[in-house]
């Protein structure tokens, strides 16, 4: 006869794979486009409650896998008609970095956890999460788009716990409230330790709020953004060329600063073209402030492809150029390339592979026509760029009081992609306690102030049109700034101390039990055994 209970544990195992991939999913709608911000707090909970019941730790870990692959499919579900089904493996690659942490989720809230561990999961549990953002913030893993933390860029006391341990802080706050909610509906008998926990994230909020003053105010810089918009077609870059020509002439007489053109605005190497430079230098003269162009294009004086962003004064090109340093994954070049070139013949992956930069650029802005001092001094970004934390604090310590991304999301228009990408300037600025520029060729344009609030109005993916921006300058230093990533080093120490205290255990567990030697009976006496 078949046993009717076979069957039913690989039945309820795909069950809970279907079930952790929507879960895994769900943070999402926290970041643009949605913008479900308040979400964050409470979207890991599902998740969690799903893990901590896995009747096993290696269930636990498929639950913290296929939960993974959820929100890396969930995060850039944009690339899709880029990178068809490539990004269905991607997603199952990344996805891995979650499982061990359905273990860790499962050793500290799985059963009926004590105080102490209740208390420690906290603490672990965020802390886990946020190595697996390090990890796959790694430039060649896709670097750090969708952490955790950047969903919270609209809200002002998040941007200034930012501006203290970065997004990373952030991050930690928010899968800590997750972790104590989790524990308020799984574990009643622990609900003193769940609310104590709650408390402890709404004071190390408030504290940082309190103790923390926004970065004063030391001047004010005015920066035009010119968007041209989508002009695809034949003879594209031409016409591109020619609409920045358009919207930046009707810019004279506005007292400007600098006027940022967006990534790939030029299509061709101003050494080879130099009819294009002298039209930006007659731009310059005319609204009587330098031209930041970016220049996508095979360079004359070096081999290869560079995309680079070069500022032209009155003059003509004042010698200040920046090579963008970090590339997309398979957008600009494919890792791997002997092995994984067939990715090109299935989606839009770079045919061939940009070169790199080498080292961050301040430029100094020309003095004014009329005489007097030179400018601010600018940092600059290229597009993906402005997503890793590391590079706009770098900027700020080589002494940039302007920060500006320059980007085109021309392939993306029509996805959260724009609108997640602008969001990203907003935790730049708060970091760095430097204005930030997010000004994009096709996209989303957007300004935020020292403080990472945004200032100015944006221009939309449908625009096509120049907007000035009047933004406060700070010279004030964040603690971020001077202190670097400090909370991803808390998150190290507190995992190996775990792992220790685990170990340690374990290691007594097995060394010191006594050896109890099993009772056997004696044939002739049931039930009486002896030793």
């Amino acid at each position: 006869m078949r046993n009717p209970l076979a069957g039913r544990p690989a039945r309820a195992g795909l069950g809970r794979s279907a079930l952790a991939v929507p879960l895994g999913a769900l943070p999402a709608l926290a970041f643009p486009a949605p913008g479900l911000w308040w979400l964050a707090y409470v979207a890991l909970v599902p998740w969690l409650l799903l893990i901590r019941t896995a009747p096993s730790a290696r269930r636990a870990g498929l639950d913290g896998w296929f939960g993974g692959i959820g929100f890396m499919l969930a995060v850039h579900h944009w690339l899709l008609p880029s990178l068809h089904v490539f990004l269905l493996v991607l997603a199952a690659l990344l996805g891995l970095l979650w499982l061990p942490w359905g273990w860790l989720v499962r050793a500290m809230l799985g059963g009926e956890p004590s105080r102490w561990r209740a208390a420690a999961a906290l603490f672990v549990v965020p802390s886990g999460w946020l190595l697996i953002e390090l990890v796959r913030s790694w430039e060649g893993l896709g670097g750090p788009w969708g952490l955790l933390g950047a969903s919270q860029w609209q809200v002002p006391p998040a941007l200034r716990l930012a501006s203290v341990g970065g997004v990373w802080l952030v991050s930690l706050l928010v899968v800590a409230v997750n972790t104590a909610a989790a524990l308020l509906v799984a574990a009643p008998p622990l609900r003193r330790a769940a609310v104590a926990g709650l408390v402890g994230c709404a004071l190390t909020l408030g504290l940082v709020w309190w103790g923390t003053a926004p970065p004063p105010i030391t001047g004010t810089v005015r920066v035009a953004v010119v968007q041209p918009g989508v002009l695809d077609g034949p003879g594209g870059a031409d016409r591109r060329f020619a609409r920045g020509e358009e919207l930046t002439r009707a810019l004279a007489g506005q007292r400007l600063d600098l006027v940022v053109w967006g990534e790939s605005s030029v299509g061709a190497d101003l050494r080879a073209r130099p009819e294009l430079a002298k039209r930006l230098t007659a731009l310059a003269r005319a609204v009587d402030a330098p031209v930041l162009v970016n220049v996508d294009a095979r360079r004359s004086d070096r081999p290869g492809i560079f995309k680079s962003a070069i500022l032209v004064g009155r003059d003509g090109p004042t010698g200040d150029r920046y090579d963008k340093m970090r590339l997309v994954p398979f957008g600009e070049y494919v890792p791997a390339r002997v092995v994984l070139g067939w990715v090109t013949s299935v989606g839009k992956a770079a045919g061939e592979d940009r070169r790199r930069g080498t080292t961050p650029v301040v430029m100094t802005l020309p003095a004014p026509a009329e005489g007097g001092p030179p400018g601010v001094r600018l940092g600059t970004l290229v597009c993906f760029e402005s997503a890793f934390p590391d590079m706009t604090r770098r900027l700020a310590r080589d002494g940039a009081e302007l920060v500006v991304a320059q980007s085109a999301t021309s392939t993306f228009q029509d996805s959260w992609a724009p609108a997640q990408h602008a969001s990203l300037g907003a935790l730049r600025a708060a970091e760095s306690g430097r204005p930030v520029v997010h000004a994009t060729l096709t996209g989303i344009s957007a300004a935020y102030g020292p403080d990472g609030r945004r200032t100015g109005a944006t221009l939309s993916t449908g625009s096509s049109a120049a907007t000035v921006y009047e933004l406060p300058l700070s010279q004030s230093t964040t603690a971020y700034v001077r202190l670097g990533d400090w909370p991803v080093y808390a998150a190290l120490l507190v995992v190996g101390a775990l792992c220790a205290a685990e170990g340690t255990g374990t290691f007594r567990r097995t060394g010191a039990a006594p050896r109890v030697p099993r009772a056997r009976t004696v044939r002739g006496s049931p039930g009486r055994p002896v030793r």
